[in-house]
């Protein structure tokens, strides 16, 4: 039973190999994963005040309706809690209640 069950793992291995592309693999474990999307990093803080710093004053309001002005003069501890949410909706990909 046992050698059947090896028999049976190797074809499977060699079956994903040819279908995955990937010759020669030995042990799936060892391989590199890819992922469809490109694993982008979370922004930082001082990336989420630089960003606010540049957008533009007197323009059309965005989808959000909010101006940049209001951005501009939250200052800077409700840039952080602004950041934060940000944060959440990027891990969650969902907004919060």
């Amino acid at each position: 039973m046992v050698a059947d069950s090896h028999s049976i793992l190797a074809r499977w291995r060699n079956h994903f190999s040819q279908l995955l592309n990937m010759h020669g693999v030995n042990d799936v474990r060892q391989t590199e994963l890819h992922t469809a999307e490109p694993l982008v990093p979370e922004s930082s803080a001082l990336k989420f005040d630089l960003a606010i710093e540049k957008l533009k004053s007197h323009k059309s309001l965005g989808i959000n309706q909010i101006p940049a002005e209001f951005f501009k003069a939250m200052g800077r501890t409700i840039c952080s809690e602004g950041h934060k949410l940000v944060i959440y909706v990027w891990n969650k990909e969902k907004l919060p209640e």
